[in-house]
């Protein structure tokens, strides 16, 4: 018998967290079966045996083939599941519910995407524990009006998909391009606050430069009209950084984190001004800097494969 949802995680060197995401899967209270199904773009360490051992199936795909709208496809197309339920590599449920209360919304058929709760850990820092609760509130359960969702912490009907797969050609924010598209179909997408997860961040600020680039590069192909202006720039950084600095103040931690409050922020908008204002056509180079930040020497095998493919060109 076919598992009602398939638990798509995508994986790149995610050994640290994703035994503890594994187990915390393995722990769901749920009143129906589940796979887990792991698409993995080339890791080099643990990761693919970890996944193994809790009896993943496991899709691999070459980082040269990496988009998140990609890797998503893959993972789908190889599932079994009536719903698919994503969940990032470095997350993991903080309650045993968790794939209950994401599936159970599913009850409307109007819904076509659910997304959960996400909050961070003592790693994470004070400005994205500030997104985290701004974007995921702990009430707001239900229908909403915009496309905003996030698919760290996610799960969609799978026929809707079958009508409109995930766009792999855009660097990131594939699931509020989707969200966009079944919305204007007259789907709906729900929040459900009761289906938290942490999701552990320790990026460098050159790492949240790159993010907030590449997903900015992103909205302005999802948005064309939309423009964000030196201007917009210093409104929004000078906005975050009060707001946080006075939450800080308010929480008794200002001394501690206002240096990374400054810096975070800065990094954050300067990233989405940059982003939003690039000009020149996305190369792979540049796609790589943005799918693999912590990985210089995934520039370096680039090159070794479009020389390889050139002469292969040649000699035809």
């Amino acid at each position: 018998t076919d598992p009602v949802a398939s638990i798509v995680i995508r994986t790149y060197n995610e050994e640290e967290h994703l035994e503890r995401l594994l187990l915390g899967v393995r722990n769901q209270l749920v009143p129906f079966d589940y796979e887990i199904v792991v698409v993995d773009s080339g890791s080099t360490d643990a990761t693919v045996a970890i996944a193994m051992r809790h009896g993943a199936r496991l899709i691999h795909i070459t980082p040269e083939e990496f988009s998140f709208g990609f890797s998503l496809n893959k993972g789908i197309e190889n599932s079994r599941g009536e719903f698919c339920v994503f969940i990032s590599g470095h997350c993991y449920p903080v309650q045993r519910e968790w794939l209950a209360n994401l599936i159970a919304p599913f009850s409307d058929p109007a819904v076509a995407l659910v997304y959960g709760k996400q909050r961070g850990t003592d790693t994470t820092k004070y400005s994205e524990h500030q997104i985290f609760q701004r974007w995921f509130g702990d009430g707001g359960k239900g229908r909403q009006d915009s496309v905003f969702c996030n698919n760290a912490n996610a799960a969609i009907r799978k026929e809707r998909w079958r009508e409109c797969r995930f766009n792999e050609t855009i660097t990131g924010l594939e699931d509020i391009d989707w969200a966009k598209k079944v919305v204007e179909r007259g789907h709906f997408i729900f929040y459900a606050p009761d289906a938290a997860v942490i999701h552990v961040h320790k990026e460098s600020y050159r790492q949240i430069f790159r993010r907030y680039e590449r997903e900015a590069l992103a909205l302005r192909g999802i948005y064309p009209h939309d423009s964000f202006s030196l201007l917009d720039f210093l409104k929004l950084y000078l906005l975050n950084v009060l707001s946080d600095c006075f939450h800080a103040f308010k929480e008794g931690v200002f001394l501690k984190s206002c240096a990374g409050v400054l810096a975070m922020r800065l990094f954050q908008f300067w990233g989405t001004y940059k982003g939003h204002n690039y000009r020149d056509a996305v190369s792979q180079g540049l796609r790589y800097k943005f799918y693999y930040p912590k990985k210089p020497e995934m520039y370096k095998r680039l090159e070794i494969v479009r020389n390889a493919t050139a002469a292969g060109k040649q000699d035809l």
